[in-house]
């Protein structure tokens, strides 16, 4: 037992030379009890015979968890709340869910050959040796409160990937030891009810974590799950190698793809119910050095196209852009990388604008979001419907408003502006960092300035930051250093109170933004007015950043300090907008 001990690395009561002795001790130097209070749990601990942890309870000065943080600096073990942090599946996978419920414990982290283990009694070695044996490894014990814990195995255990996953695979994958291949066949020697479980579960999970993609791929020794939420992905779960051919056979069945085909890449979607839930999942498959890789974007159907506001356009930017499109032509392009809300945007837009008085027409590829009212047409390529055949045709429709996804070559360009000059309002994407880069862009795809220079009206530069959770936000000074840069970039727009401390926010992290003290997104922008002047840059062919310059000067709000605005307000993190925005 004392090698156990000493494994462990526990100190007892007695010969903890940092901290006190008595729990009500740590307590007081902690602030959490008065010298009135100490005393009197001290003196009623002797006249009634009782521990002073027990009179604490029922005096109720104090928390549980405060009773067991000071509990842990006595026996020399850290504190830890397992409920408030996500706990990734593979360590989940350690210990059974019988076995975490029977003794009141759950592993929490691993460590190279270590598993941290939040425990009631971290000094109970049974129950430490009982985990090392179970999980093969070395036992760290952390203390949290019982009711913590019974908290983290009801959710945990339910809530994650590896429970259901784990389930279906002791039935998909006992004994076998080749890897497995479907090829034409639904069934075979891997039974289709365990994959199909398999495969529901991942989309469920994506569902429950606001998931925009799910990234299956093919490693050398396992296959790997990922999710992007509010843009970043994320690991979530491991699954075993000789798996991933039937799960990739499956999704396949689902979107109606060859399964035999795995030489060449491949696309499809198809629709999907879970609960009240309808989503419309688009697939890919790329053929990798190690197999297959999958990626499914889920897009739902339900919840409607957020209005300009909610996407985070305000102030002058909205004004601007409000005024263009209230125009009855002209061309307004939405700027940025992929992955940075284009579409979104225009769908917005697209929404504002939609009534029974106009004909609106869209070309996209794909059509992502449906609105009702709005024609929308689906790219073909097989088919030879291209974005400019699709644009040539729409002319013939009588269109007011037609919204192309992207110009990307010089045809649709010509296309677009020849709408634009005939009287169309005309609304596109293209991919580049900034506004004032996409007057540029159409010179380069042949375009002439001056018809550039008498049909753009107006363009949108933005990206995407995320938003801090608001259930775990706090207040965070910044440094000088940051705040001199900030006040630097926001001078003319912003006015600082002299004397006043600025404060930020950032998100600690929970269980409701998944330990990332984020939770959502919103969009950060600059709107570019084509006025006289820019129109006599684009017919001179001035470089993007003397067009941005004039900009500014005219009214505009950089992209970034329209980021810095939201960091001031409290909406996202200062660290979040240098991501995005930083050239």
């Amino acid at each position: 037992m004392a090698d156990t001990a000493q494994r462990f690395n526990l100190q007892s009561s007695t010969n903890s030379s940092t901290h006190s002795s008595f729990i009500e001790d740590v307590l007081a130097s902690q602030g959490l009890l008065t010298s009135q209070q100490l005393d009197f749990i001290k003196n009623e601990a002797k006249r009634r015979q009782e521990s002073t942890e027990k009179i604490l309870s029922q005096m109720g000065w104090v928390n549980e968890e405060q009773l067991v943080a000071a509990k842990g600096k006595i026996i020399g073990v850290p504190y830890v709340d397992p409920a408030q942090q996500p706990i990734s599946p593979e360590v989940l996978a350690y210990l059974p869910e019988e076995v975490a419920r029977r003794f009141t414990v759950i592993p929490i982290a691993r460590e190279k050959d270590t598993i941290a283990v939040a425990m009631v009694d971290p000094l109970d070695l049974q129950v430490l040796e009982f985990i090392e044996k179970k999980s093969g490894l070395a036992v760290r014990p952390y203390i949290a409160t019982s009711q913590s814990i019974q908290r983290a195995v009801a959710e945990q255990y339910s809530r994650g990937l590896s429970f259901e996953v784990g389930e279906a695979l002791k039935e998909a994958a006992p004994g076998l030891t080749a890897p497995l291949t479907i090829q034409t066949e639904v069934s075979g020697i891997l039974g289709e009810a365990p994959v199909a479980r398999i495969v529901s579960t991942l989309l469920e999970y994506g569902i429950k974590v606001r998931a925009s993609d799910i990234h299956i791929e093919p490693l050398e020794n396992e296959t790997r799950i990922r999710y992007r939420i509010d843009g970043i992905l994320h690991e979530k779960l491991i699954l075993p190698r000789r798996i991933h051919d039937a799960i990739v056979s499956r999704i396949k069945i689902l979107g109606n793809m060859k399964i035999d085909e795995k030489r060449l890449p491949q696309d499809a979607r198809f629709n999907f119910k879970i609960g009240q839930e309808d989503l419309d999942l688009r697939l890919s498959t790329m053929p990798t050095a190690y197999g297959e890789k999958v990626v499914m974007r889920l897009l739902k159907k339900t919840g409607g196209v957020p209005s300009l506001p909610e996407l985070g356009l305000r102030g002058i930017a909205i004004k601007h852009l409000e005024e263009n499109i209230a125009r009855p032509h002209g061309i307004i392009l939405v700027c940025g990388p992929t992955g940075s809300g284009k579409t979104t945007t225009l769908y917005a837009i697209l929404s504002k604008l939609n009534s029974t008085k106009v004909n609106i027409m869209t070309l996209e590829d794909p059509i992502e979001y449906q609105i009702a009212g709005v024609n929308q047409v689906q790219v073909n390529l097989q088919a030879g419907l291209t974005f400019a055949s699709g644009l040539r045709s729409f002319l013939r429709q009588d269109p007011n408003i037609i919204m192309v996804g992207e110009i990307r070559d010089t045809e649709t360009t010509e296309l677009a502006i020849q709408a634009a000059l005939t009287g169309h309002l005309v609304f596109s994407t293209l991919h580049t960092n900034d506004a004032a880069g996409a007057l540029p862009r159409l010179l380069d795809m042949q375009a002439e300035p001056y018809l550039i220079a008498s049909t753009v009206t107006c363009v949108v530069g933005q990206r995407v930051v995320r938003r801090i959770c608001s259930a775990c936000r706090y207040p965070k000074p910044p440094t000088e250093e940051i705040l001199a840069g900030i006040k630097k970039d926001l001078e003319g727009i912003y006015k600082f109170e002299k004397g006043k401390q600025v404060t930020f926010y950032a998100g600690k992290g929970c269980r409701e933004c998944n330990n990332t003290g984020y939770l959502g997104r919103i969009g950060i922008f600059e709107v570019l007015v084509v006025s006289e002047k820019v129109s006599r840059m684009v017919l001179s062919h001035e470089p993007a950043m003397v067009i941005a310059s004039q900009a500014i000067s005219e009214g505009m709000i950089a992209m970034k300090q329209d980021g810095f605005l939201k960091v001031i307000e409290g909406v996202t993190t200062i660290e979040e907008v240098l991501r995005v925005a930083e050239e």
